[in-house]
């Protein structure tokens, strides 16, 4: 698929997106068309694997009559092994595209009502999976699309009418899963996500890490390998981050996350499996990620986060004697978690592991428990690889300027910390702040080289660290001063002599001029 005919897929399901604008925020719409998208993906899947088992018989998935007994035979052995395979199960008139055109028949008799059906159908894809394997990755995963809501129309009528409009448009597209190739849901459903994260404001931050700077952090964690054991993200939002370290090597065995909000738990969960990351292959938890760890005893090759910045979380003392906080001696202050989520993840980091995660400024230079956490991992541990700079307003909902932490526990070199500072490379677009693909290959080949470069990047020996009293602010040890050019006062001087020569000729035109005109001059 060309790059144009791409974009004009994202269009198309971004057109689509918008017929449920006017009936509610983005928020909510949201969970409604990723929500038909996932459902149209499953369908697809189920089709295609069905039809494959059904060739030796030569007959289609969608011409089984479910209600004769072959047919019902049929059904059961189909059913069986897609659960093993797919982790859940539709019947030939569950599918998509039966109720997209059930839903717009103009056929006489045929009812075209079809919101109750579609409600049981969600329903019963997650009751497929009970007793199974994949029964907590598809467990009410489809709760947020309540299609009685009267934001979608104040009567049945109504809401059967916008939902039957969006299922059309929707089962005209083409997802091309015939192609393992090429990931065209995928990326589209990135687009999406994307598009409505742009569009949420603060709330954007819960869910979405924008793509650039998801890259960088791929390409950080991912240098120097070419498959991982395993890719974990603390605070995983939609679970971007995590499939955007899957696209920066060959292959990752399996995936973990862990999400507070609910809502983009089931979001998380879409993105894997409309990702083709089989349910075997990931494993997110939906619970607060500080207070209580899902994976405790887990070790990951990879791992990225872009944690929510500043937060508050409960400092508990009796943290002191959870694994992860007990050697600093001191946790992270209750106004700000941040330092909190690098000890979770240090905890969770591989002896052969690349850990790097976004944080506010202020992580890099606020005194107390944070300057003391801060020694301990660099003087005690050093751990600390590098410390990078990126412009401010990059993110959605925020406009402060933030930066990428980079931790290993073996480090090749051992020596130092490299500082980059890409605060002021980046593209306008609007009136957000961009990383180019020249940015950031300027930011990941810097830190692959580890080479110092005037006004951008700085190589500080662990002595100077110690020195600045363990502050890691950047413009410490980047210098990025500008001097200006030196001013000549004799220059200035004769310009100004210059211009006092021609404000007083100008003034004699003036007076001449109000003197013909018989007017009072202003001056």
């Amino acid at each position: 698929m060309s790059e144009d005919q791409k974009k004009q897929l994202e269009q198309q399901l971004w057109n689509i997106a918008n017929t449920l604008r006017g009936k509610m925020n983005a928020d909510e719409f949201r969970d409604y068309i990723l929500g038909f998208i996932f459902y149209k993906y499953l369908s697809e899947k189920m089709r295609m694997y069905a039809n494959d088992i059904l060739k030796p018989d030569e007959i289609l998935f969608t011409s089984i009559k479910e209600n004769t007994k072959n047919g019902q035979e049929y059904i059961e052995a189909i059913k069986e092994e897609a659960v093993e395979k797919l982790g859940y199960f539709l019947k030939p008139t569950e599918l998509f595209s039966q109720i997209a055109k059930r839903g717009n028949s103009d056929v006489e008799g045929v009812s075209n009502f079809i919101l109750e059906d579609l409600q049981k159908i969600l329903t019963n894809i997650q009751l497929s999976t009970m007793g199974t394997e994949s029964e907590e990755d598809f467990d009410n995963l489809f709760e947020d699309m309540d299609l009685n809501s009267t934001k979608l129309g104040k009567s049945p009528e109504a809401r059967n009418e916008i939902i039957a409009k969006v299922l059309s448009h929707l089962n005209k597209i083409d997802f091309k899963l015939e192609n393992t190739e090429i990931d065209v849901l995928g990326d589209a459903y990135e687009y999406l996500i994307g598009q409505f994260a742009s569009g949420a404001g603060k709330k954007a931050g819960e869910f979405y890490t924008p793509q650039e700077v998801s890259k960088v952090l791929a390409k950080l964690v991912t240098t120097g390998k070419t498959k991982l054991k395993s890719v974990y993200d603390p605070t995983c939002g939609s679970g971007s981050l995590l499939l955007r370290v899957a696209k920066e090597v060959e292959s990752v065995t399996n995936f973990y996350g862990q999400e507070l909000n609910r809502t983009t738990y089931n979001l998380a969960r879409m993105n894997m499996i409309l990702h083709d990351i089989h349910y075997r292959k990931f494993d997110i938890k939906q619970e607060d990620t500080l207070e209580h760890p899902q994976h405790i005893d887990e070790r990951f090759e990879a791992i990225v986060a872009n944690p929510p910045f500043s937060a508050q979380w409960s400092a508990n003392p009796l943290f002191t004697s959870d694994d992860r906080f007990s050697q600093y001696g001191k946790l992270a202050p209750k106004s700000k978690a941040d330092f909190a989520f690098v000890q979770h993840m240090i905890h969770h980091l591989a002896e052969n592991g690349t850990m790097a995660l976004v944080l506010p400024h202020g992580a890099l230079f606020r005194g107390g428990a944070e300057q003391h956490i801060r020694k301990y991992l660099i003087e005690d541990r050093n751990y600390l690889d590098a410390v990078i700079g990126l412009p401010a307003n990059i993110f959605y909902g925020t406009s402060i300027p933030t930066c990428i932490l980079v931790f290993k526990k073996c480090r090749e070199n051992p020596n130092n910390i490299l500082f980059i500072d890409s605060s002021q490379h980046f593209e306008k677009i609007k009136t957000q702040n961009v990383l180019s693909e020249t940015n950031i290959e300027k930011i990941v080949s810097t830190y692959k080289e580890r080479k110092e470069a005037d006004k951008y990047a700085y190589v500080a020996t662990l002595e100077e660290i110690a020195e600045n009293d363990y502050n890691l602010n950047i413009p410490r040890y980047v210098n990025t001063f500008v001097e200006e050019k030196p001013v000549d006062i004799t220059e200035v001087s004769k310009t100004l002599k210059k211009l006092e020569i021609s404000m007083q000729e100008t003034d004699k035109e003036l007076m001449a001029l109000c003197k013909e005109l018989n007017i009072d001059t202003p001056f």
